[in-house]
């Protein structure tokens, strides 16, 4: 493990350091400039805002200095002084935020919205954290920053089928998605191994189906409530992150189908009960009541179906008469042709939702419509894919096993994780990954919505594997999706990470550290 270390180490020592030409901050800003003389934030500085659509983002910044700084600063809502902190919403303002830190002036962050006044917060809170603290005042850098992201989709994939982590850890991963300014948080709620949400109209779902997990098929059920889930949805909400469930099918379906089997289209040896019956008219209703629910509960009118693997158990297909006859009747070809029909099925009852249908790049060619579908390209080996979600204008966001798979280990000596064909996805290849390494016409380029890391749980059986996987890996991909490639450099995030390293530590986080492998060793699998 020290080689890695070592190599990585000997690399950074050759490098230029741009500390202190580059603010502290991941992602790194757009553009920026730094003055010669800090301003000081004090106990008695004040968050001031005249517009009373930022007084969310006022009551954050506020919460946020009082349990990282204990600094209780106060909240005005008329013009302040010079030595305030000034959110100010501004229709002038082109970026996505502006960050203002003036000797004199005191801080101004200026947006068209509150998103970017957010985003701006943000970046005078990681500025913050790497400030000195000298007789009660913190000596905030000053810096002239105009900022916006480069992709409008950043987002990070959380699988809880396989093995359930609960409303903290869930929070706590939401926290640090709004630290790197991540926005979209897709939630694996269905699967296979266990049900993990609640729906009123089917309650077996989560009683029964949410029994079990990737390490003990017999577990206790374990799940969210809806008062749960709504929970977790206003805090997502007030750390402007969108929360994209998954409900999986037509496949993966095993465990819906333990609490609901007179749903089941049956499945094959290695995966019985994996699918949802694509010919009965009660599948639809089932479904569809499911869907209802989901909508009410998250907001952003997108609901992951999944749509992925169907090949893995869909033989029964062949010899059910209900299939057959769905196949003659509809002049279906194959058994591709059938699910596709099903996923159509099911996309018009998110329509009529108003919801956009997200899936996974199965569904290129299932004629779904364009202006009403969202594709994640994952099949790294299969180019393909892409070029046809490309060919058929559809809305792609780009989440390849290597390097944006993040169950897949960090460094060639970890036993648990997963490898492809010997490949693996170290922090800096998920970093140097970009746009640029596809084959995407120029023309193409704006059905590109960004880039996402997904976190598969069939070895990820406790907290610690969690962290592990995920942390620093989560603030590598924030600036593939948030900084312009010709501003990226590895040497210069590196060094910026550095002093990253110690927030995990006080936050409890139990991180691969790049720099000294052997700080942390990977955590084993526990049963």
């Amino acid at each position: 493990m020290k080689t890695y270390s070592f190599f990585l180490l000997s690399i950074l020592i050759c490098l230029p350091s741009f500390g202190q030409n580059r603010p502290e901050i991941i992602p790194l800003p757009t553009s920026y400039d730094k003055g010669e003389v800090p301003f000081p934030i004090t106990a008695t500085t004040k968050i001031q805002y005249s517009n009373k659509l930022l007084q969310e983002e006022a009551y954050f910044l506020q919460k946020m200095f009082l349990s990282q700084k204990a600094f209780p600063l106060g909240i005005e809502t008329s013009e302040g002084s010079a030595s305030d902190i000034h959110l100010v919403l501004s229709e002038s303002v082109s970026d996505d935020y502006q960050l203002s830190i003036h000797p004199s002036r005191g801080i101004t962050i200026s947006s068209a919205t509150e998103t970017g006044i957010f985003h701006g917060i943000i970046s005078l809170l990681q500025l913050a954290d790497q400030a000195p603290l000298s007789e009660g005042r913190i000596n905030i850098p000053s810096w002239q920053i105009s900022d916006r992201p480069a992709y409008r989709w950043r987002g990070f994939m959380l699988d809880e089928s396989r093995h359930f982590f609960g409303m903290e850890k869930v929070k706590s991963l939401l926290d640090w998605m709004a630290y790197y300014k991540l926005n979209k948080f897709h939630w694996h709620l269905t699967d296979a191994q266990g049900w993990r949400i609640a729906i009123n109209g089917y309650p077996k779902l989560a009683l029964i189906g949410g029994i079990g997990d990737n390490s003990d098929p017999n577990a206790p059920a374990r799940y969210y409530t809806q008062a749960e889930i709504k929970e977790i949805v206003r805090y997502a909400a007030e750390r402007k992150i969108d929360i994209i469930p998954e409900i999986d099918m037509p496949g993966h379906a095993t465990a819906a189908n333990r609490a609901y089997p007179e749903f089941s289209g049956g499945g094959s040896e290695k995966y019985p009960a994996f699918t949802f019956h694509p010919a009965k008219e009660e599948t639809y209703a089932y479904l569809s009541t499911i869907l209802r629910e989901a909508d009410a509960l998250f907001p952003e009118q997108m609901i992951h179906l999944g749509g992925d693997e169907v090949s893995f158990g869909n033989q029964q297909w062949k010899t059910d008469p209900h299939v057959q006859q769905l196949m003659d009747s509809q002049g279906l070809e194959d058994l591709k042709a059938v699910e596709d029909y099903f996923m159509k099925r099911m996309a018009d009852s998110l329509f009529a939702l108003n919801n956009t249908i997200l899936a996974w790049d199965e569904m290129a060619d299932a004629g779904l419509p364009t202006d009403r579908s969202v594709l994640f390209w994952w099949r790294h080996d299969q180019p393909q894919q892409l070029q046809k979600l490309l060919e058929n204008n559809i809305q792609t966001v780009i989440c390849p096993r290597i390097p944006l798979y993040f169950d897949f280990v960090q460094q060639d000596n970890d036993r648990y994780g997963r490898k492809w064909g010997g490949n693996f996805n170290p922090l800096q290849r998920v970093y140097e990954f970009s746009l640029s390494q596809l084959e995407v016409p120029a023309s193409k380029r704006s059905l590109i919505l960004g880039f996402q890391a997904n976190l598969w749980t069939e070895t990820v059986t406790h907290e610690a594997r969690l962290d592990y996987l995920t942390f620093p890996r989560l603030a590598a991909l924030a600036e593939v999706a948030w900084t312009p490639t010709s501003q990226k450099d590895f040497g210069d995030f590196s060094n910026r990470l550095k002093k990253h390293l110690p927030l995990y530590q006080q936050a409890g986080i139990y991180f691969f550290d790049p720099f000294d492998a052997d700080k942390h060793p990977e955590p084993i699998i526990m049963k």
